[in-house]
């Protein structure tokens, strides 16, 4: 129950969530918790692997907090996989040191795609347990943020085996068996769905959904076979948990082509990759004051992280400032951004770096609202 957990003492991400007027941007970071930090190294080594750490609830909710306690964030991301749910579904996910995921048993024959089925959420309750104690560690400090893959990026890790440079043996299925494609998608998009509802009761404050491999479709595959089901798991998630407002917010890399098809999702939040111009897509899709529309999320280039503090703050002002002036009128909502990367962090990131993004943001943002 709620009542369990301190109140909030920085809903300044939730509120830019939900369009509303807030003092400062704020800035949460894709893979803030990670190889990056030092700190995170020395949880891994003695958490002995990556699924060591991940599914031990006590070192998911010391690697969560671990940015929290250098930078000052506005949220904090349950650590966890994207890959949790396949696994789940007993594809047999293993991690290399220094290699990327691998499954066991990809899906490569109808035999395979049949017998496939809804996990058992049981099988995931080491996620759900982190999620609670996190929710308890951070004693209220920032909102805590779960997270899923989409049923489209899920179905290219079940299909390939792994990560994939060219994605041809998702894409050939596709093309060739659209019927067991579909399957996939429909019994990843309940999954996903029931996933993100647990990590809701066990203490999600907003829930993300990660289309990473959205932008490698074609145009008119990627509405069908990523868009639909991105909405098939939307449609099932409660709008209000335990009285509060829960947004959900989504993230398709490469998908700024299908902005405007991705704003009728039912979503509150739209991440953006960095080649979206945030102020045309402000335009596009922010909504005007009062009006409907999405928040907006993003969208550094990850790689400007590795050039001077001085030009880290430069850039976070270049990003803050292509969005454009802030939402400040308190009695109704409007545009909002939260700052954020284009993707995910960097392993080979200067933590100095993220040190200068967040001051930036935070006090060039501020300013901002001093001269609207």
């Amino acid at each position: 129950m709620n009542t369990a957990y301190a109140p909030l003492q920085n809903d300044t991400f939730l509120r830019a969530c939900l369009r509303q007027a807030t003092d400062y941007t704020p800035i949460w970071l894709m893979r803030q918790a990670g190889r990056y930090l030092p700190e995170y190294r020395a949880s891994r080594a003695r958490a002995g692997s990556f699924m060591g750490l991940a599914t031990n609830p006590d070192y998911a909710t010391e690697v969560t907090l671990q940015p929290l306690e250098r930078y000052a964030l506005d949220a904090a991301i349950l650590f966890s996989d994207i890959l949790t749910v396949p696994d789940a579904m007993g594809l047999g996910l293993s991690f290399a040191q220094g290699e990327g995921p691998k499954f066991e048993r990809p899906l490569r024959t109808e035999a395979d795609v049949a017998a496939l089925a809804l996990p058992d959420m049981e099988r995931l309750r080491y996620v759900f347990d982190a999620v609670t104690s996190i929710r308890r560690a951070l004693a209220g400090r920032v909102p805590l943020i779960g997270f899923s893959g989409s049923p489209w990026t899920l179905a290219c890790y079940m299909v390939e085996g792994g990560g994939s440079d060219d994605y041809r043996l998702v894409k050939s299925m596709l093309y060739r068996r659209p019927d067991l494609m579909q399957r996939i998608l429909e019994l990843n998009a309940d999954a996903v769905a029931l996933y993100l509802r647990a990590q809701i009761e066990a203490g999600a404050q907003a829930v993300m959904i990660f289309d990473s491999w959205g932008g490698v479709l074609a145009d008119g595959a990627f509405q069908r076979f990523s868009l639909a089901y991105t909405a098939r798991v939307l449609a099932q998630l409660p709008r209000e948990h335990a009285g509060q407002r829960i947004p959900r917010l989504v993230f398709t890399k490469g998908g700024g082509l299908w902005l405007a098809e991705m704003a009728a999702l039912d979503c509150e939040v739209l991440g953006l990759d960095w080649t979206v111009n945030l102020g045309k897509a402000r335009a596009a899709v922010g909504g005007v004051a009062g009006g409907p529309g999405k928040a907006l999320q993003g969208n550094l280039d990850p790689n400007a992280l590795f050039a001077t503090p001085e030009q880290v703050a430069a850039e976070a002002v270049r990003v803050l400032e292509q969005f454009g002036a802030p939402h400040t009128d308190t009695s109704r909502p409007g545009p909002t951004h939260i700052f954020n990367l284009g993707h995910g962090i960097s392993q080979h990131t200067p933590p100095e770096s993220v040190q200068a993004l967040v001051e930036a943001v935070h006090g060039h943002s501020r300013q901002m609202r001093l001269r609207a």
